[in-house]
């Protein structure tokens, strides 16, 4: 039987290691071939999977991750136009907090789909409704996804197991988050756009590897005023050797003789040029992901944004993390949620969890104005609460008001 014989038959699927495309056809080989052949101008392969072996882009997916995983989800109902209430009662509560599928944490589950959004723009998992209500959510491999838009505008989902087999979803069964996208249906990776310069810190990072395994250089040559014959060098050579074993001689005097001298090694204009672009790469795939430079190691340009590292945190939160914790309520409030009263939202306090500080200003000031009571503080620091702590303080600005210096429970006209 030849190869493309036996790859057209059913029980020919090759299956990658990270659980990635399978290839049953050989027309799927050979799109995989030309995925896998899309490589930068450096000439490295760069795919999603490749890219996290780049350590600045494994920081950038790990560090925005972490927070879409960590921070709680709260589903909400608006009772009035005034008061919201939490809805622990509900399947989804369960789903969002406790145990989205029978393998996985609520946690590992958002780390997961946020990491897929990261890499390949787009997010996907499979939705098990019960009588009109969501009870768990199985998540998907976006590789082995295609996405149709039909002349009704609908999404139909095609899905293949890893058996090969073929699955057609309906919109209503597939959970979708979409990142940045320019047909308004699938998303665009940002390892497509920034193929090149993550290509870039590839092939330097295997230059790097090549050069200290091949062809590591001296810092320091020794000169002699004359030829030093084989068994002066041999003898030079073992008193070298017994001088840097071990570092037991660091911080001595190295003694020489017969008039040598030493000479340092500076660095070459093409190794400095090598230490400046690959902190030029650092900083160009922070960029791309939208995450301050100094979150990953780079702390050279630290005023570049605001006043300093802690406006370029702020600004993260803000520009960065809020997008795609907006992404995911909002996706859930389409997919998840049916009843218009029911509502997702993530706790954003839980950022400010490892800020005591910040942490303790904001309830003193909730407090002094009358928003929160002792036991609302309690409650989200974990705390029972306490027989007196359901009162709400009067705020301290008491402009407008005027004291009844009478005493006789009319308060005076004001003056003219």
């Amino acid at each position: 039987m030849g190869f493309l014989n036996w790859l057209r038959s059913p029980r020919a699927a090759f299956q990658p290691n990270d659980g990635g495309r399978q290839v049953t056809t050989p027309d799927e080989l050979a799109d995989v071939i030309r995925s896998q052949a899309m490589s930068s101008a450096a000439g490295m392969p760069v795919n999603a999977n490749t890219a996290m072996r780049v350590a600045a882009v494994y920081a950038c997916v790990r560090l925005i991750s972490g927070p879409a995983a960590n921070l709680p989800i709260d589903v909400k109902e608006r009772v009035s136009d005034d008061v919201r209430q939490n809805r622990p009662d509900l399947p989804l509560w369960n789903v969002l907090r406790r145990k989205p599928n029978s393998w996985q944490t609520p946690s590992q589950f958002k780390r997961m789909l946020q990491a897929h959004l990261l890499l390949r723009g787009n997010a996907y998992a499979q939705i098990v409704w019960s009588r009109g209500r969501v009870i768990g959510l199985l998540p998907l491999h976006p590789d082995r996804m295609k996405v149709d838009q039909l002349d009704d505008l609908s999404l139909r989902y095609t899905y293949r197991r890893r058996d090969g087999g073929e699955v057609r979803l309906d919109q209503k069964d597939v959970f979708h988050l979409v990142g940045l996208t320019l047909d308004g249906v699938l998303g665009v990776s940002a390892i497509t756009y920034a193929r090149e310069t993550i290509g870039l810190s590839m092939a330097q990072e295997r230059h790097g590897s090549t050069t200290f395994k091949n062809a590591a250089r001296p810092s320091m040559v020794l000169k002699h005023p004359e030829k030093l014959g084989k068994e002066g060098q041999e003898f030079l050579r073992a008193s070298l050797d017994a001088y840097r074993q071990g570092g037991e001689s660091e911080g001595k005097a190295l003694i020489l003789e017969e008039g040598m001298s030493t000479e340092a090694l500076s660095m070459t204009s093409e190794d400095a040029q090598w230490i400046e672009s690959r902190k030029f790469s650092r900083s160009d795939i922070a960029m791309f992901f939208g995450v301050p430079p100094h979150m990953i190691g780079d702390t050279e340009k630290t005023t570049s944004w605001g006043s300093g590292i802690e406006q370029q945190s702020i600004g993260f939160v803000t520009y960065t993390l809020e997008d795609y914790l907006t992404t995911w309520e909002e996706t859930i409030n389409k997919d998840l949620i049916t009843d218009p009263s029911i509502y997702a939202k993530f706790n954003r306090r839980a950022l400010v969890r490892g800020d005591i500080k910040t942490r303790t200003d904001h309830y003193v000031k909730m407090l002094q104005w009358g928003v929160y009571s002792p036991n609302e503080v309690r409650a989200r620091e974990d705390e029972n609460p306490r027989d007196d702590g359901d009162v709400y303080y009067d705020p301290p600005n008491t402009a407008g008001q005027i004291e009844d210096n009478n005493g006789d429970g009319n308060d005076p006209k004001e003056p003219s």
